[in-house]
């Protein structure tokens, strides 16, 4: 299927959301937001983008406002970034994208990747029914956890009282990265969506564990509605490569059909 290639921004407060449409040709097309995860930007998750326009739907990716540690397009401070602020960020561009002319509100997907799929699932919770579908790759339901813990990923620091701000490996965090999660139970957190749900994660991830997606496929199946399909790739790490990105497509593609 053809489809044209543009940038778009909208605004989140007073912050700028930078990203980029893959637009097919046709009018009332189903949508599909992706968002990227902890320190990437939007180039990481464009071969979603491109398999979702290929199969009929406007797709979008874009920058979490101080998300990324190199590349990222759109406005804010890492220090000032959070789950909740990238909330906020989603929210903005489901808003922007919802209100064009040739989309179809009432066909809206949601997929993320580790923190952007944690993101895109309190997301899904907290709009439930004007999300259609939700799917999420190896999602980082760990967070919480790891904020009272006081480890995370690259970083160190007395959880009862974080630092205003600290170093995650390249990246410089702010103590709201902390506290906007520290209290959080995740997967009552996420257990509200109403909707369809996909799950992949892989068996060799050293940063969000498998047993946290196992955790989020027990809340999900203890919903009244919505489906559950959760997949397991044998050996894939965080952050799939390119085989297993095949493999993950695959259940994609099973899942929206």
């Amino acid at each position: 299927m053809n489809y044209t290639k543009t940038k778009f921004t909208c605004k989140r407060g007073n912050l700028t959301i930078r990203g980029v449409e893959y637009r097919p040709e046709g009018e009332n097309l189903p949508i599909a937001i992706i968002s990227h995860g902890f320190m990437a930007n939007h180039k990481t998750v464009l071969q979603y983008v491109n398999f979702f326009a290929e199969n009929g739907y406007a797709a979008y990716a874009y920058d979490f406002c101080g998300g990324c540690v190199m590349g990222g397009k759109s406005d804010g401070l890492t220090t000032d970034m959070s789950v909740l602020t990238e909330v906020e960020d989603l929210k903005a561009v489901i808003e922007y994208v919802t209100s064009l002319p040739y989309t179809n509100a009432d066909s809206l997907l949601l997929m993320g990747c580790s923190q952007g799929g944690f993101v895109s699932a309190l997301t899904a919770a907290e709009l439930n029914e004007k999300v259609s579908k939700l799917v999420l790759f190896y999602p980082a339901l760990c967070i919480p956890d790891d904020a009272r813990a006081g480890k995370m990923m690259f970083a160190k620091f007395d959880p009862n009282n974080p630092p205003e701000k600290f170093r995650c490996g390249p990246m410089k965090l702010g103590r709201q990265y902390v506290t906007d999660v520290i209290g959080m139970g995740p997967f009552e957190e996420i257990k509200p969506y109403g909707g369809d749900v996909l799950i992949v994660h892989g068996t060799k991830d050293k940063i969000v564990p498998l047993e946290y997606s196992e955790a989020a496929k027990k809340a999900y199946l203890s919903r009244e509605n919505g489906s559950l399909t959760f997949h397991i790739i044998e050996k894939a790490k965080h952050g799939f490569s390119k085989k297993h990105d095949v493999i993950a497509i695959n259940h994609i593609r099973s899942f929206i059909k």
